[in-house]
């Protein structure tokens, strides 16, 4: 199933052939190219089950090749944005482990899980449209690993987070280690984050930079989330695609190797009619122009 774009004037309007698909999410199009995902366990505080996982990861692989689609905005329905992950997910699986005796069994049955859980996390990393996300309030564990994989994060001024693993007795294993000291640019903070398992606040979380901005409540924060995508989702689709799937390679690359790559994606999307239409828009100051779906 692909999600589908409705008319661009609806507002909040269910993208077609998307809510009867998803049972954990909630997706609509509220903007012309903008599809915005809502974690949709509010009972729950929008706990990560083992059907949520699943489901974040069909959702972004459908967004990703959706040529509707431009700029996602998650962000949760409820109280929280996430409580973490659901514990009784876990203890579904303990059951299942606890079938078998052997514990290179029992391995095989942690890793796939472990490894469905990560990629779920990853399809929002990797896709190519911008993601960005709008935190209110509790962004705890599996919430960590989620928003750490987004392009852009907003919060409400009254969020807070938390990389909680260790107050369950476990490392955190689908992102967290990972993208967070990347994306606040300590190591020394990621570190006492994780070690701890401590609340940060959005005012420190706005100073580190794991956050871009702060609001002041989650009406103003969707509000704003919804106009950035809007906005992004007006300009050339390959010129917006290209650019993060550049700083997502350069985020693992040299810089040589990254300069090495973007040079053989641009020797043809220099070629492409996106450049050659802003590019006229830019010199002639015409409207804005209308690029086509990619």
């Amino acid at each position: 199933m692909q999600p589908h774009r409705n008319n661009t004037s609806g507002h909040r309007q269910p993208a077609a052939n998307a809510t009867g698909h998803f049972k954990s999410l909630a997706i609509s199009s509220p903007k012309p190219f903008v599809f915005h995902v809502e974690l949709n366990r509010p009972k729950k505080l929008n706990a990560i089950s083992r059907e949520m996982w699943i489901e974040i990861k069909d959702c972004f692989e459908a967004l990703a090749i959706n040529p509707d689609c431009r700029a996602i905005v998650l962000s949760a329905a409820g109280k929280h944005f996430c409580a973490g992950i659901d514990l009784s997910s876990m203890m579904s699986m303990g059951e299942q482990m606890g079938e078998y005796d052997d514990v290179a069994r029992k391995g095989v049955i942690l890793e796939r899980t472990i490894k469905l859980y990560q990629d779920s996390i990853s399809s929002v990393e990797r896709c190519p449209k911008p993601v960005i996300m709008a935190v209110h309030q509790a962004c705890i564990g599996a919430g960590v690993d989620l928003i750490t994989a987004a392009d852009i994060r907003y919060s409400t001024q009254d969020a807070f987070f938390q990389v909680k693993e260790v107050d369950i007795g476990m490392a955190a294993d689908v992102g967290s280690l990972q993208r967070l000291p990347k994306a606040i640019g300590s190591q020394s903070l990621a570190r006492e984050l994780c070690f701890t398992g401590r609340r940060f606040e959005a005012a420190e979380a706005e100073r580190s930079g794991l956050v871009s901005r702060t609001f002041v409540d989650k009406d103003a924060l969707l509000a704003g989330a919804l106009a950035l995508a809007e906005d992004i989702a007006g300009k050339s689709p390959i010129a917006i695609q290209t650019t993060k799937e550049s700083m997502v390679y350069s985020l693992e690359h040299t810089n040589q190797e990254g300069l090495d790559h973007i040079r053989i994606i641009n020797k043809l999307h220099l070629q492409s009619e996106d450049f050659a239409q802003a590019v006229a828009a830019q010199l002639t100051k015409d409207e804005k122009p209308v690029f086509a779906k990619l």
